[in-house]
């Protein structure tokens, strides 16, 4: 896990600006399914995607993340007390939370020590949701590219957690049954130097260009360039979110 934090800090400039920001109401579903709203944890915030949103809803947002760089990159964290900490080892009394949030990270540390600190943090009928997106969906011609890209000449270089992104965390075997929230996807207009951008953020370009010294957006660009055509036109992007979500505390589910 450690390499994949030095991994994650050594572009948290490009997650804060490129990483995509999620639907309200998954925010309102949060908010309405809490025991109450006085704390919120968001759990490997990232540049705090997650974090943000919670603010309208409750009293005390709290944010942590194992890297200390992404942490320093995130903007726009005023009122949200920030720290750094490993998933599974939170400096939290027990029984404190109402909510903790998991986005697009669950993957790297789904454990059962994780499991069991989720349990320790949550009040009775406290709230755990995590939620993953996989492959952006532009349009077929887009699509078909961005597929080759991501399989074929990404595939061996993706960590091993990413599988259970593309199996939408279905695969991930949670220790209390799952509550299903309604159905979004994050929905934005980018055009196409936003989407080179948040490309770049991948974690397997990453590794690709450490293990080959060349970087692989440089032979991607132009394929996608020919496709896109104006490069300042938007167009629709949208990613489905997959959830694992569920009352860790309550014996009555």
């Amino acid at each position: 896990m450690s390499d994949l934090v030095q991994l994650f800090g050594a572009r948290a400039d490009a997650y804060a600006s490129f990483r995509p920001h999620y639907p309200a109401v998954l925010f309102d579903w949060l908010a309405a399914n809490s025991p109450g709203h006085e704390r919120a944890l968001d759990i490997a915030c990232g540049s705090g995607q997650a974090s943000r949103p919670l603010r309208r809803h409750f009293r005390q947002v709290l944010a942590c993340d194992g890297s200390i760089e992404q942490l320093r990159a995130a903007t726009d964290l005023h009122g949200i007390a920030c720290f750094a900490a490993s998933a599974e080892a939170q400096p939290l009394a027990d029984a404190s939370l109402d909510l903790i949030v998991v986005a697009q990270a669950l993957h790297w540390f789904a454990t059962p020590a994780f499991f069991a600190e989720v349990r320790r943090l949550l009040k009775p009928d406290g709230l755990f949701c995590a939620w993953c997106y996989g492959l952006l969906r532009i349009d077929s011609q887009l699509d078909a590219v961005l597929d080759d890209f991501y399989y074929r000449t990404l595939g061996p270089y993706w960590p091993p957690g990413r599988a259970s992104v593309d199996a939408g965390y279905r695969d991930i075997q949670a220790p209390f049954p799952r509550l299903q929230p309604p159905p979004c996807a994050i929905e934005l207009q980018w055009d196409l130097p936003q989407l080179l951008g948040y490309l770049g953020t991948w974690s397997a370009v990453q590794r690709l260009q450490q293990a080959s010294g060349r970087d692989p957006l440089l032979a991607l660009r132009p394929q996608l360039g020919e496709i896109w055509a104006d490069p300042g036109q938007r167009r629709f992007v949208s990613w489905p979110l997959h959830f694992l979500a569920g009352l860790p505390n309550n014996t009555h589910q």
